[in-house]
């Protein structure tokens, strides 16, 4: 089975099989004389990502540009083992990200918390990547490439470290994790449903609604999310976002009158979640053993520490 799908005539996405799932994280592939990769999930992809560019008939040694649009271990954990098989790469960062792109330790303990005993499985290795093989982008900061320009711009909101980059060849912007989560599961079905990505521990839906609104402003023709795909109508996408979001925190806030412990506040605040997109999705026909739920029950525990974390930090300003 191809691991490769073409979304237009220069630019392709490859299945990482992050979580050892299909469609859920993707490299993003553009073609040229060199070739720019956007997107690296974790280490365990890396031989996915190989073996698409070997499909598509790529070169290692024509690989010149790496982007990962934020330092999350499920974009950007695998740049390090990835860079090892392409030496004239450099990897493209934000400013926030770069030092611990060059020093992942502070990343790797913040990620063992979260993820605790599925660590090593989900991410190891982790490689520390040389500071001259590191370019940081600025807001705004553009690379032109032989057939378009992509442009950085920071968009903060699931994290501070984080860029989004628009691409003029297609008018669509790589958007990380920003505009949330694409759940392609549902792809055969009459609706989409794109769900914020909430998770520790830099999450700001203050934040992340500016940005949102920012894309809307660039007015592209297609969004193409980390996690997973190609969507043709971003106005879609910003209205599930507007929906969602404020939901999120909503649920957060109600586990937090209910429970001192944190641990009872983001469980409760998962099954709040959890039922609230349950009723939802059954109210338009997929039933509670849909495929979807399995990557949705996976997502939340993340998602609801982050909106507790977020809750519990603006709890103590305000006191």
């Amino acid at each position: 089975m191809s691991l490769v799908k073409q979304i237009n005539s220069t630019m392709y996405c490859i299945d990482c099989h992050d979580i050892g799932r299909e469609k859920r994280t993707g490299c993003y592939v553009l073609k040229g004389n060199k070739v720019t990769l956007i997107e690296t999930s974790a280490s365990p992809s890396i031989p996915y990502i190989l073996k698409g560019m070997k499909e598509l008939d790529i070169d290692c040694h024509d690989v010149e540009h790496i982007i990962v649009t934020h330092i999350h271990l499920d974009h950007a954990g695998g740049a390090g083992l990835l860079l090892e098989h392409c030496p004239n790469a450099t990897i493209y960062v934000h400013p926030k990200g770069a030092r611990h792109l060059e020093d992942p330790s502070r990343l790797i303990a913040g990620a063992r918390l979260v993820y605790g005993d599925s660590f090593d499985e989900l991410f190891d290795p982790i490689i520390a990547i040389p500071k001259e093989r590191l370019k940081v982008m600025e807001h705004e900061e553009q690379l032109r490439l032989e057939d378009r320009t992509l442009t950085f711009y920071h968009s903060p909101g699931h994290a501070n470290h984080h860029f989004s980059i628009h691409d003029s060849l297609s008018n669509g912007i790589f958007t990380g994790d920003t505009a949330g989560v694409y759940y392609r599961e549902l792809k055969n079905e009459s609706f989409t449903l794109v769900l914020p990505s909430t998770s520790p521990n830099q999450f700001s839906p203050e934040a992340m609604l500016q940005s949102l609104s920012m894309f809307e402003q660039l007015n592209p023709d297609f969004i193409y999310f980390g996690h997973f795909g190609c969507h043709t109508n971003p106005t879609d996408v910003y209205q599930q976002m507007r929906y969602w979001l404020p939901l999120f925190v909503q649920c957060g806030q109600q586990a937090m009158k209910k429970y001192d412990d944190t641990d009872d506040r983001i469980s409760e605040t998962v099954s709040l979640i959890k039922q609230m997109v349950t009723d939802y999705l059954t109210e338009r026909g997929i039933s509670e053993n849909h495929p979807v739920f399995e990557i949705i029950d996976i997502d939340l525990p993340v998602c609801s520490m982050g909106l507790i974390e977020y809750l519990m930090k603006n709890e103590k300003i305000m006191k």
